[in-house]
């Protein structure tokens, strides 16, 4: 679990992500409705979610993807609306689907990253030379990005995403797919940048286990709305279960997401539902 001194100082910090009131309807959908939370500078941020709850949707005004229909909305004080150049330099950003260039190497990768935010040449050097010592690549860096595994494109696609040296650093399912030791070693890396580097870490991911763990805040999204919100431990409290999993599942239900469920979410259900009966 995070120390509990490092969340006491995290409560004094300015918010660096601001939210309030956030909307965005396409046609007669409302797919996110008068969303309200704030992340603190510093703060390993969850934003848990089913699959159609809304997550993306906000994520992608967050990262200036998208333009709200309403609401405030303000990143390290600037708008992603009207200040998307300055708000994109302000933070990195981990998809989850895969977006290296596999034809070229993890060096040309990080280089070509390096030269669209117009970092020095001999700077960019330094830094692409210490991210891939960081995240483990540095002896791959000349090898092509489609001879990677799974796990070793996560930890280049983190080691891109820091190469401007955000302030707030977007993860959207970082581990999905990986298994469990690859798992904790993309968290170990993520942790250390927070702990060093003091980034702001906001993520998704279906792994329960993983926010319990590592976040010092979470918000639950579903149907549009903020459904609850809190440390682990509070939410855990709240809803009088053991984990959050189950804290989870009490809250957004047990019933599985029409066809925008993955198989994963699916099989996770099940199995909590059958082994209730």
């Amino acid at each position: 679990m995070i120390e509990k001194k490092k969340s006491i100082k995290i409560k004094e910090r300015e918010n660096i992500i601001q939210v309030d009131k956030l909307n965005k309807s396409y046609g007669k959908l409302h797919v996110v409705k008068d969303v309200s939370f704030n992340v603190k500078k510093g703060e390993i941020f969850a934003f848990l979610g089913p699959n159609g709850a809304g997550k993306s949707t906000t994520i992608k005004m967050l990262t200036t993807l998208l333009t709200p229909d309403s609401g405030k909305l303000l990143i390290t004080g600037l708008n992603p609306s009207t200040d998307s150049d300055k708000v994109r330099r302000n933070f990195g950003i981990v998809f989850q689907d895969p977006s290296l260039d596999e034809e070229l190497t993890a060096y040309e990768n990080l280089n070509f990253h390096a030269l669209l935010y117009n970092i020095p040449k001999q700077v960019r050097k330094e830094r692409i030379e210490k991210l891939l010592k960081i995240v483990e690549l540095w002896d791959r860096k000349n090898d092509l990005v489609k001879t990677f595994s799974g796990g070793m494109k996560r930890r280049l696609e983190i080691a891109r995403g820091l190469l401007h040296r955000p302030k707030v650093f977007f993860l959207d399912e970082p581990t999905v797919g990986l298994d469990p030791q690859t798992r904790i070693h993309i968290w170990d890396y993520i942790k250390e940048l927070n702990k060093d580097e003091d980034i702001t870490i906001f993520f998704t991911t279906h792994y329960m286990e993983e926010a319990e763990k590592v976040a010092d805040y979470i918000a639950i999204i579903d149907k549009g709305k903020i459904v609850e919100h809190g440390t682990s431990k509070d939410i855990i409290t709240k809803s009088k279960t053991k984990n959050l999993e189950d804290a989870f599942i009490k809250i957004t239900g047990y019933n599985i997401r029409s066809e925008e469920a993955s198989n994963l979410d699916q099989m996770r259900i099940r199995r909590r539902m059958f082994g209730r009966h």
